[in-house]
């Protein structure tokens, strides 16, 4: 016999906000135990255990995914400064002032701020393009019958 008949509705389910029961078990087990089993690890690590340094020193000094980079780069108000601040980055990368990894990250805020004057750009050629009138008419964008 099936356990569902067609029809019935099912049941109301977890409650919301209620976690599972198992990973509500790991949590305690971990609140309860967390500091112990940290100061044996490092122990461990004290007396030279290789793997036990392994497991602390990523917690410790976690990896860092991005520096501050210093560069000395033209305002990138307009095109023409985007293209000066580009010629500068290629320069301090071949300089050994940035890695190419850095630079890399660098051109890309770059295009960013290239997109966004290029949008800012259009949207003034549009705006006066609507605001001025053909050759030959008067006034709008109206065609004649």
């Amino acid at each position: 016999m099936s356990r569902f008949t067609k029809g019935q509705k099912p049941g109301p389910g977890r409650p919301p906000g209620r976690r599972n029961k198992l990973t509500e078990l790991i949590e305690g087990l971990a609140a309860q135990h967390t500091e112990r089993v940290l100061h044996m690890v490092w122990d461990r690590a004290e007396q030279g255990n290789m793997h036990a340094a392994s497991l602390l020193v990523p917690r410790i000094w976690p990896l860092r995914l991005g520096q501050s980079v210093e560069l000395d780069l033209p305002p990138v108000e307009t095109s023409a400064g985007l293209i000066q601040a580009q010629a500068a980055l290629v320069a301090a990368m071949a300089r050994g002032e940035v890695t190419p990894l850095e630079a890399a990250s660098i051109a890309s805020v770059l295009e960013t701020q290239r997109r966004a004057i290029e949008t800012h750009d259009h949207e003034r050629l549009i705006r006066e393009l609507q605001e001025t009138p053909p050759p030959g008419e008067s006034s709008g964008w109206e065609t004649k019958p």
